[in-house]
């Protein structure tokens, strides 16, 4: 393999994909720049797989079970405890017995907790392992949160983020970004996480009964974060428009209908009637296709396109990504009716994506996934769960809608790198069989490993120092 061959390898793998696996960089052979271009063309996207990763509405119905059993289990105990208190005086020590015993809902394990381990599981000891490079799961990372939602806003949130992003993310990644767009926004995971089944007309009949009124929380990040960006060109006036054209937008939650939970639902009483005017055009009263229409408008205007395309080419390439690579993107966005394989094809097809220099330093996330990806280790869930949350990046649990930061400064603080230093050093250890710390960097990295790294690993005194010491190189942690 010629040296250009194997830098485009080691690029393709580093920083469009996951890191290189068994084999190193040599494995993935000569013509990268095609092969990852074939990833693209085959929508090469990895299925999380599980037993208990069901769909929305089999989640819901098994919360909704969870929360039943739990209240019925404390109704018991309460009465119980009733009971007891009446044959055996107030105050004696078998009526205060029963309330001394744990709450049910304490000790049986949290359902949602139950299944975001299985959740997880299926990505670092699955999705993670299984692609030649990674392209498209590295994505559903990026669009997941794009389209963030936090598993510690409710009990349904924390049971729904999974199936959120197994069934309105990675199926939508290489289509058209308005198709993902619709499915996000009407999925019970987000409209749950913004509130916007709390958004009832003014003017609707609901809204005139209850003398309830608009939340904007989910029209401002549909324009601010989802859309347009916060510099898109819209006001507090479209964003009170947006609002009322999607109110009415809820999903079915009745426990009568187990068939049909977690299905969108709209709410013709809870709808704001009359037309509206958002960014300039008026859009007639329609109920559920109003707000469809301007959120179809949304996808295609050109603030989106560059919104999108700058984010994205942050995220794989700089933090301050060419404007030139930016603007083709973009371009190809609007010229392909945002078709996002489009745009990924005129990212990779720049040169400007493939300069050599690491600038970029990885979100805790995708520097967890290259490190178990490269060790080929498959750790237990709660682990994972750990280590993130000690670097910063608690899993599907950002601080707000904008999802976690994606520029190096947010990453590079002396805490930060200083827990990169004991999650490496824990990994390490647990890397087993007769592994060679200096046949591991040169094989993973490849043209990417400096000397200065080489040498380094090659001076530890035992196995997982010098790993860690691999981990912890700034080839490992940057792209």
């Amino acid at each position: 393999m010629s040296n250009s061959n194997e830098m485009d390898a080691a690029l393709a793998l580093w920083r469009f994909g996951l890191g290189a696996k068994e084999g190193g960089v040599t494995a993935l052979g000569s013509g990268a720049r095609d092969l990852l271009a074939q990833e693209i063309r085959d929508q090469a996207m990895p299925v999380p797989q599980g037993q208990n990763l069901q769909s929305t509405g089999l989640l819901l119905n098994g919360f909704f079970a969870y929360q039943a059993e739990v209240k019925a289990e404390r109704e018991q105990q309460k009465t119980a405890a009733m009971s007891m208190a009446g044959e055996g005086g107030a105050g004696t020590a078998p009526a205060m017995a029963p309330m001394m015993r744990p709450d049910p809902a304490e000790k049986r394990p949290y359902f949602p907790q139950q299944i975001l381990l299985e959740e997880v599981g299926a990505r670092f000891s699955g999705t993670i392992h299984e692609p030649l490079i990674g392209f498209g799961e590295r994505l559903a990372m990026f669009w997941t949160n794009h389209f963030s939602v936090a598993v510690t806003k409710s009990g349904e949130v924390h049971v729904l983020a999974g199936a959120f992003e197994r069934e309105v993310i990675r199926p939508h990644v290489f289509g058209r970004f308005s198709d993902m767009l619709l499915a996000v926004e009407t999925h019970p995971a987000m409209l749950l996480f913004l509130d916007n089944q709390q958004s009832i007309g003014p003017n609707s009949p609901q809204g005139k009964k209850k003398g309830r009124g608009l939340n904007e929380n989910l029209a401002r990040e549909i324009m601010e974060l989802h859309t347009l960006g916060v510099d898109g060109g819209y006001t507090q006036g479209d964003v009170t428009s947006l609002a009322s054209m999607i109110t009415g937008w809820s999903f079915n939650r009745s426990r009568d209908d187990p068939q049909n939970t977690g299905a969108f639902q709209f709410n013709a009483g809870a709808h704001e009637p009359g037309s509206k005017v958002l960014l300039g055009k008026t859009y007639p009263d329609g109920g559920f296709g109003q707000g469809r229409t301007a959120l179809m408008a949304l996808a295609a205007h050109p603030a989106t396109a560059h919104h999108l395309a700058f984010k994205l080419a942050r995220y794989f390439v700089a933090d301050q990504p060419p404007p030139q690579m930016v603007k083709s993107m973009a371009d190809a966005y609007l010229k392909n009716d945002g078709n996002l394989s489009a745009v990924y094809r005129a990212m990779i097809e720049s040169d400007l994506a493939w300069q050599p220099q690491l600038t970029k330093l990885r979100q805790p996330l995708d520097y967890l996934a290259a490190l178990l990806r490269t060790a080929d280790l498959r750790p237990k869930p709660e682990q994972v769960l750990s280590a993130l949350k000690a670097l910063g990046q608690p899993f599907w649990n950002p601080s707000g809608p904008n999802g976690f930061a994606d520029v190096s400064d947010a990453w590079a603080s002396s805490e930060g790198l200083a827990t990169r230093m004991d999650v490496a050093s824990l990994f390490a250890h647990q890397i087993l069989g007769n592994v060679d710390p200096r046949q591991f960097v040169a094989d993973r990295l490849g043209p990417l490993a400096s000397a200065q790294t080489l040498q380094a690993v090659a001076r530890a005194e035992t196995k997982p120092q010098g790993l860690a010491i691999a981990f912890l190189s700034p080839e490992f942690q940057r792209r």
